[in-house]
């Protein structure tokens, strides 16, 4: 098994990195000159010079020499072990583990933890242990006058080490849960982005296939009439009229194929962008899934005063469908489609016969990449990731959602709600 690991998330981004490091070095080298040259403390100046030269010597190569715009995780781990090195040497000669700027040791491993794999921040957690620990007991004085007079209780000198270490491990594993969900998030939003960005493609193909449609019909047309004259005209010449057959026959074709691949033949082109309502949102799903599914689809728009129409968005057809291909796939025999609207509010209510949401991932619901450990029939788990794209994409479009198990059936339930001055926005 290898040490590195190699997924795409796994990196840091060079730029940014090099402006952090330099950032350091210019403060290493105000603090070691400043406390040299204005408080007149004594230590060894030159060495801590030369220590700092060196860090500013590696972002020089990572400047001019390393011409990736992202450091790999192998190479994040060199230089992030130089930093914890160079800090190291600086404290080991100011004094060791009671020089207050021993902070600054553990800030390499918790700035790599959000962005570097598992293994490469575990070595360097146990790194930054082994240079606490090493200086805990081996270090030059503090500079003098400091060292002259200063005396630290053992309890509290040792307490020092333990300190840091626990704040360590603390931010770390703080630091890692919250990379690892931002990663999964963003992994998450870029397959909804990936998915909206096709059915957009597709919707603009199917477009282009009805004007295409239309606009062919007349020459097609015209090829058919001028056919036909023909086999009267040629009837008699055998040869001939196969071929004028086997042309009209094909224009026929040409027809059939144009008027497949339109969204629909019968409408004018511009019926993409047409208003529609709610209701009529989800009389537009529920029938494409009628087409496919033997469960029982129950509206009640008995409740609904508003019929005022909104822009045809794709997004929100494609986070309803999402809600509603769930309860399609979870239900046992019905589903249940519920629209109640009045002069403030638009709320869609879909509702399942299922076995509703597992207890253990009830508080998570909305989270991608979920799966429950009590589901019974494996043909039915899944990720999360339905409920995820069409949460994100009605919340993009002003709606708020809460996913709950019915209080009136056993199946789950899904409510979203819409504010009428909102809907307008869309």
């Amino acid at each position: 098994m290898e040490f590195f690991e190699t997924s795409k998330y796994y990196s840091l981004k060079k730029s940014t990195y090099i402006t952090l490091r330099w950032i350091g070095i210019i403060g290493q080298l105000v603090s070691v000159n400043l406390v040299y040259f204005y408080l007149n403390f004594e230590f060894d100046f030159i060495t801590a010079n030369i220590v700092i030269l060196v860090g500013a010597l590696s972002n020089f190569y990572l400047i001019a020499v390393y011409k990736k715009s992202q450091l790999s995780d192998r190479s994040s781990l060199i230089f992030l072990l130089i930093d914890i090195f160079q800090l190291g040497i600086l404290v080991y000669l100011t004094g060791g583990i009671v020089n207050p700027f021993i902070i600054f040791i553990i800030i390499p491993s918790v700035f790599a933890s959000t962005n570097l794999g598992f293994r490469t921040n575990l070595f360097l957690i146990i790194t930054t242990v082994i240079v606490i620990t090493f200086l805990t007991f081996y270090s030059k004085d503090l500079p003098a006058p400091l060292s002259d007079h200063f005396h630290v209780d053992p309890y509290y000198y040792y307490s020092i080490p333990i300190a840091l270490i626990i704040a360590l491990i603390f931010l770390n594993i703080f630091a890692i849960i919250f990379g690892l969900e931002s990663r999964i998030r963003k992994e998450a939003l870029n397959k909804m982005e990936e998915i909206m960005a096709k059915e957009h493609e597709m919707l603009s193909l199917g477009g282009q296939a009805a004007a295409a449609a239309h606009s062919l019909g007349t020459p097609l047309s015209t090829i058919k009439i001028i056919s036909q004259e023909l086999r009267h005209q040629l009837k008699d010449k055998k040869d001939v009229i196969q071929d004028v057959e086997l042309l009209s026959s094909q224009v026929e074709r040409c027809n059939q194929i144009l008027k497949k691949l339109s969204l629909n033949p019968n409408e004018e082109d511009d019926f993409i962008d047409e208003d529609i309502s709610i209701k009529e949102y989800l009389k537009e799903i529920v029938s494409s899934f009628k087409e496919t599914s033997d469960k029982d689809f129950i509206l009640n728009f008995e409740q609904n005063s508003n019929s005022k129409k909104i822009t045809k968005s794709i997004e929100v057809i494609y986070g309803l469908r999402n809600f509603i291909g769930n309860a399609n796939k979870y239900s046992l025999t019905k589903v249940f489609i519920t629209l109640k609207s009045d002069n403030e509010h638009t709320e869609v209510i879909i509702e399942d016969d299922g076995d509703g949401y597992p207890s253990d991932i009830l508080s998570k619901i909305g989270e991608p990449y979920l799966k429950s450990d009590n589901q019974k029939d494996n043909s039915k788990t899944g990720l999360g990731l339905g409920i995820f794209i069409g949460k994100n994409l009605l919340e993009k479009n002003f709606a708020s959602i809460i996913c709950r198990n019915s209080k009136t059936r056993k199946g789950a339930e899904i409510v979203i709600k819409w504010q009428d001055k909102d809907l307008s926005k869309i």
